[in-house]
Protein backbone atom coordinates (compact mmCIF):
# COMPACT_ATOMS: atom_id res chain seq x y z
CA UNK A 1 0.00 0.00 0.00
CA UNK A 2 1.94 3.19 -1.25
CA UNK A 3 -0.45 5.58 -0.86
CA UNK A 4 -0.98 7.67 2.32
CA UNK A 5 -3.96 8.70 3.51
CA UNK A 6 -4.36 12.26 5.14
CA UNK A 7 -3.72 11.43 8.34
CA UNK A 8 -0.58 9.78 8.05
CA UNK A 9 0.72 12.17 5.38
CA UNK A 10 -0.71 14.91 8.15
CA UNK A 11 2.60 17.47 9.57
CA UNK A 12 3.45 20.64 10.83
CA UNK A 13 3.38 22.92 8.27
CA UNK A 14 7.22 25.10 8.17
CA UNK A 15 5.23 27.51 5.82
CA UNK A 16 1.74 28.35 6.91
CA UNK A 17 2.45 28.58 10.48
CA UNK A 18 1.08 31.27 12.99
CA UNK A 19 1.38 29.57 16.31
CA UNK A 20 2.59 25.82 16.04
CA UNK A 21 1.68 25.22 12.63
CA UNK A 22 -0.92 22.63 13.06
CA UNK A 23 -3.70 24.47 11.15
CA UNK A 24 -1.45 25.33 8.48
CA UNK A 25 -0.59 21.26 8.16
CA UNK A 26 -4.14 20.44 8.20
CA UNK A 27 -4.31 22.57 5.41
CA UNK A 28 -2.09 21.38 3.23
CA UNK A 29 -3.03 17.56 4.32
CA UNK A 30 -6.77 18.37 3.46
CA UNK A 31 -8.70 19.78 0.45
CA UNK A 32 -10.08 22.23 3.70
CA UNK A 33 -7.90 25.79 3.62
CA UNK A 34 -5.42 26.54 7.11
CA UNK A 35 -7.96 29.37 7.61
CA UNK A 36 -11.12 27.16 7.75
CA UNK A 37 -9.24 25.00 9.92
CA UNK A 38 -8.57 27.97 12.20
CA UNK A 39 -11.89 29.53 12.51
CA UNK A 40 -13.43 25.62 13.29
CA UNK A 41 -10.17 25.75 16.34
CA UNK A 42 -11.88 28.96 17.20
CA UNK A 43 -15.85 28.04 17.28
CA UNK A 44 -14.66 24.88 19.06
CA UNK A 45 -12.96 26.99 21.99
CA UNK A 46 -16.00 29.00 22.00
CA UNK A 47 -18.29 26.33 21.97
CA UNK A 48 -16.41 24.28 24.20
CA UNK A 49 -15.03 26.41 26.91
CA UNK A 50 -11.52 25.96 25.73
CA UNK A 51 -11.34 22.44 24.46
CA UNK A 52 -10.46 23.77 21.54
CA UNK A 53 -7.41 24.99 22.86
CA UNK A 54 -6.87 21.56 25.06
CA UNK A 55 -6.92 19.92 21.58
CA UNK A 56 -4.55 22.06 19.46
CA UNK A 57 -2.31 22.19 22.53
CA UNK A 58 -2.38 18.16 22.49
CA UNK A 59 -1.42 18.45 18.61
CA UNK A 60 1.22 20.32 18.83
CA UNK A 61 2.93 18.69 21.39
CA UNK A 62 2.47 14.84 19.22
CA UNK A 63 2.25 16.00 15.10
CA UNK A 64 5.94 15.54 13.90
CA UNK A 65 7.07 18.05 11.65
CA UNK A 66 8.03 17.69 8.10
CA UNK A 67 11.97 17.94 8.86
CA UNK A 68 11.79 15.08 10.90
CA UNK A 69 9.45 12.62 8.92
CA UNK A 70 11.84 13.79 5.84
CA UNK A 71 15.23 12.47 7.68
CA UNK A 72 13.42 9.08 8.25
Amino acid sequence: MTEKNWLQAFTKSDKDRWLGGICGGLGESTPLPSWVWRLMFVLIFAITYGMGFFIYILLWIFVPTKSKIEDQ
